[in-house]
């Protein structure tokens, strides 16, 4: 990749932020200036990431995080500035929608760039991605295709990583499989991302995109909502002060400036300047105007699934399955992508029948689905045509009114409302950024009567101030909300009951949201392993059990999680010493010898921590 104009560091070797590290960062931006349209979406930028940083990039939808992001990856040029990186490191950025016209398979797209002798990496990496490396890229699907842009980035030998919402399309197994390699890597990342949980427990640094400025703290997500809160509970203080002060002045400009006009010259100058920077100000974008009312109630029970079991090419998706749904639940359906839960979702609205069983469907049921693939946005369509061409809204696209809910709004107004501007009303749609996308497809779907919502992915894309209004709508709402989602936050936030599926037809049904789910089953695996070693204690084997009563909830789920992530150790420790076991890679290739020694080091290290973490877990859990 291509930086261009160097940046001269200062004596901090930091960009002005002193004190900060004591070596240079690994990149630096310096007085950069980018514009859209006339206006400038950055001016005067300076920041820098310094080596092991952990940062998250947040901001409103729209605030231009995505475009920071190909600034800091060398793809896009501003106007102005410099962007500096220092030698010898790499950047490697992970592509939303990457080209793979070029590549037979998604294995090939995800190795290339690799030395063949260093395919090790991204053979453990497209396993934990769970990529398909055989699909061919022209029949993969959006998520299939971004798997195969984070394999090829985390394969990758860069000392900064650049991750523009990685755990989109990912399911919660493998978003956990991400957490945790992110958390083992001594590499530098910059992320955004929705998915609120993955941010706390990953990031360290925040950088906050809000009206042209990038402000900088050196903590991590989990402090952004409380620091974003106080930042605008100043602003409007100082705001509400200059208001003041600029009525006092013009006061005493009108009672007293005619006796004292040559003496108060400079006051007069004060005052204007005071009123052109209160114009100037920029006034923070409020929240969108989502709402669901004046839909008339469902039947009291919305769906009631007796003895299901469904079968596609010999694969179980549910056997035996039995749920009760009642109006006013919030159902959430979690598991692996692939597992079933979209043809469960469509066995439950008549879409799909299933092989055995049968599916009661309540009275007066008004569904609103979103879908998580946008396929209902054409992409050549303007937000206009695409909000008054709608047959199941009553529209054609000639109409400059949209019915809402059973009344009559114009199309702009409505779009304003989801804090679009005029001039995107007639913009195409494929010129939206995702978060926008998602906005857009939750103002048709608010647009109609509805008392059942199905929401697949919702939060896909979505801002943090988004997230929360939709979460405060989903809890005011008085229909049914069915959810698929691999947003454990959310899902917390959400749900009163949740259907796991894990696979060969079991889909078991849980109270609570995800953490509810998780200690339930927790209980679940608990009582088994007492029962078993009771069983085996009777016939007189050496019992064990993974009853681990005396550790927290915390460290029964860190127990549990160990035995995976050391052998993982072991198969990369194993793979490192197949590569270096040829007698020629010393002499050869020096450099590549020499990072795979530290990598082999490094995994030897880590290998004994969480070894020697699993044997006090486990000793504590046996007393």
């Amino acid at each position: 990749m291509q930086i261009t104009t160097p940046y001269r560091l200062d004596a901090t070797g930091c960009n002005g932020d002193r004190g900060r590290m004591a070596q240079p960062a690994i990149l630096t931006l310096s007085d950069i200036m980018l514009t859209f349209g006339g206006n400038p979406l950055f001016q005067g930028l300076n920041l820098s990431v310094n080596q092991g940083e952990r940062i998250c990039l947040v901001g409103r939808n729209g605030s231009g995080k995505s475009t920071l992001l190909k600034v800091m990856a060398g793809i896009m040029e501003p106007d102005a500035g410099d962007v500096f990186l220092r030698p010898g490191n790499a950047v490697a950025y992970m592509e939303q929608d990457p080209d793979l016209s070029a590549y037979e398979t998604l294995g090939d797209y995800a190795s290339s760039g690799l030395d063949p002798s260093e395919y090790y990496r991204v053979e453990m990496v497209m396993e934990g991605v769970k990529l398909n490396v055989d699909q061919k890229p022209d029949q993969a699907s959006g998520g299939e295709r971004r798997r195969a842009a984070l394999a090829k980035l985390l394969a990758s030998d860069a000392d900064l990583m650049l991750l523009d919402e990685p755990t989109n399309h990912l399911d919660i197994e493998v978003v956990a499989w991400l957490e945790e390699h992110l958390k083992q890597t001594r590499r530098a990342y910059v992320i955004i991302s929705h998915d609120r949980a993955f941010l706390r427990n990953l990031t360290r640094t925040t950088l906050w995109v809000d009206r042209g400025v990038v402000r900088r703290s050196d903590k991590g997500f989990e402090h952004f909502e409380d620091w974003r809160d106080k930042t605008f509970e100043e602003e409007d203080l100082n705001r509400h002060k200059l208001d003041r002060l600029i009525k006092a002045e013009a006061r005493w400009a009108v009672e007293g400036i005619s006796g004292r006009r040559k003496r108060n010259i400079g006051r007069v100058g004060r005052l204007d300047d005071m009123k052109q920077g209160r114009a100037e100000q920029i006034r923070r974008a409020g929240t969108a105007k989502m709402e669901f009312d004046g839909a008339p109630k469902s039947g009291k029970l919305v769906f009631e699934a007796t003895d299901v079991t469904k079968a596609f090419d010999g694969k179980q998706i549910v056997k035996d399955f039995n749920l009760r749904v009642m109006r006013g639940e919030r159902i959430a359906f979690v598991g692996p992508n692939g597992v079933g839960k979209t043809t469960l979702l469509k066995m439950l609205l008549g879409k799909v029948l299933p092989d055995e069983g049968k599916i009661k469907i309540g009275t007066n049921l008004l569904v609103a689905e979103f879908d998580q693939n946008r396929d209902a946005l054409e992409p050549n369509a303007t937000l206009w045509e695409s909000l008054t061409d709608d047959k199941e809204l009553g529209v054609s696209g000639k109409n400059d009114q949209i019915m809402v809910r059973g009344r009559p709004k114009h199309v702009v107004a409505y779009l304003k409302e989801f804090l679009f501007t005029d001039k995107q009303a007639r913009a195409k749609i494929k010129s939206l950024s995702g978060g926008e996308k998602a906005r857009l497809l939750l103002s048709k779907l608010m647009a109609k009567e509805n008392n059942l919502l199905v929401l697949d992915e919702p939060t896909n894309d979505l801002d943090v101030e988004t997230l929360d209004l939709l979460q405060e709508l989903i809890d005011n709402y008085e229909g049914t909300v069915l959810l698929v989602s691999h947003d454990r936050d959310f899902l917390d936030r959400v749900a009163t009951t949740t259907i796991a599926m894990e696979g060969d037809g079991k889909a078991t049904v849980y109270a609570g949201g995800w953490t509810d789910y998780q200690a339930q089953r927790m209980e679940i695996m608990a009582e088994k392993a007492i029962v078993s070693k009771k069983v085996k204690g009777k016939a007189g084997v050496a019992a064990t059990t993974t009853k681990a009563e005396g550790l927290t909830f915390t460290q029964e789920n860190r127990l549990k999680e160990l035995p995976d992530i050391i052998a993982r150790f072991e198969a990369e420790i194993a793979k490192l010493e197949e590569f270096m076991s040829d007698p020629n890679l010393f002499t050869d290739h020096p450099v590549k010898f020499q990072k795979a020694t530290d990598a082999l080091i490094e995994r030897h290290e880590r290998l004994a921590d969480a070894e020697e973490e699993w044997m006090g877990l486990e000793e504590r859990a046996g007393s």
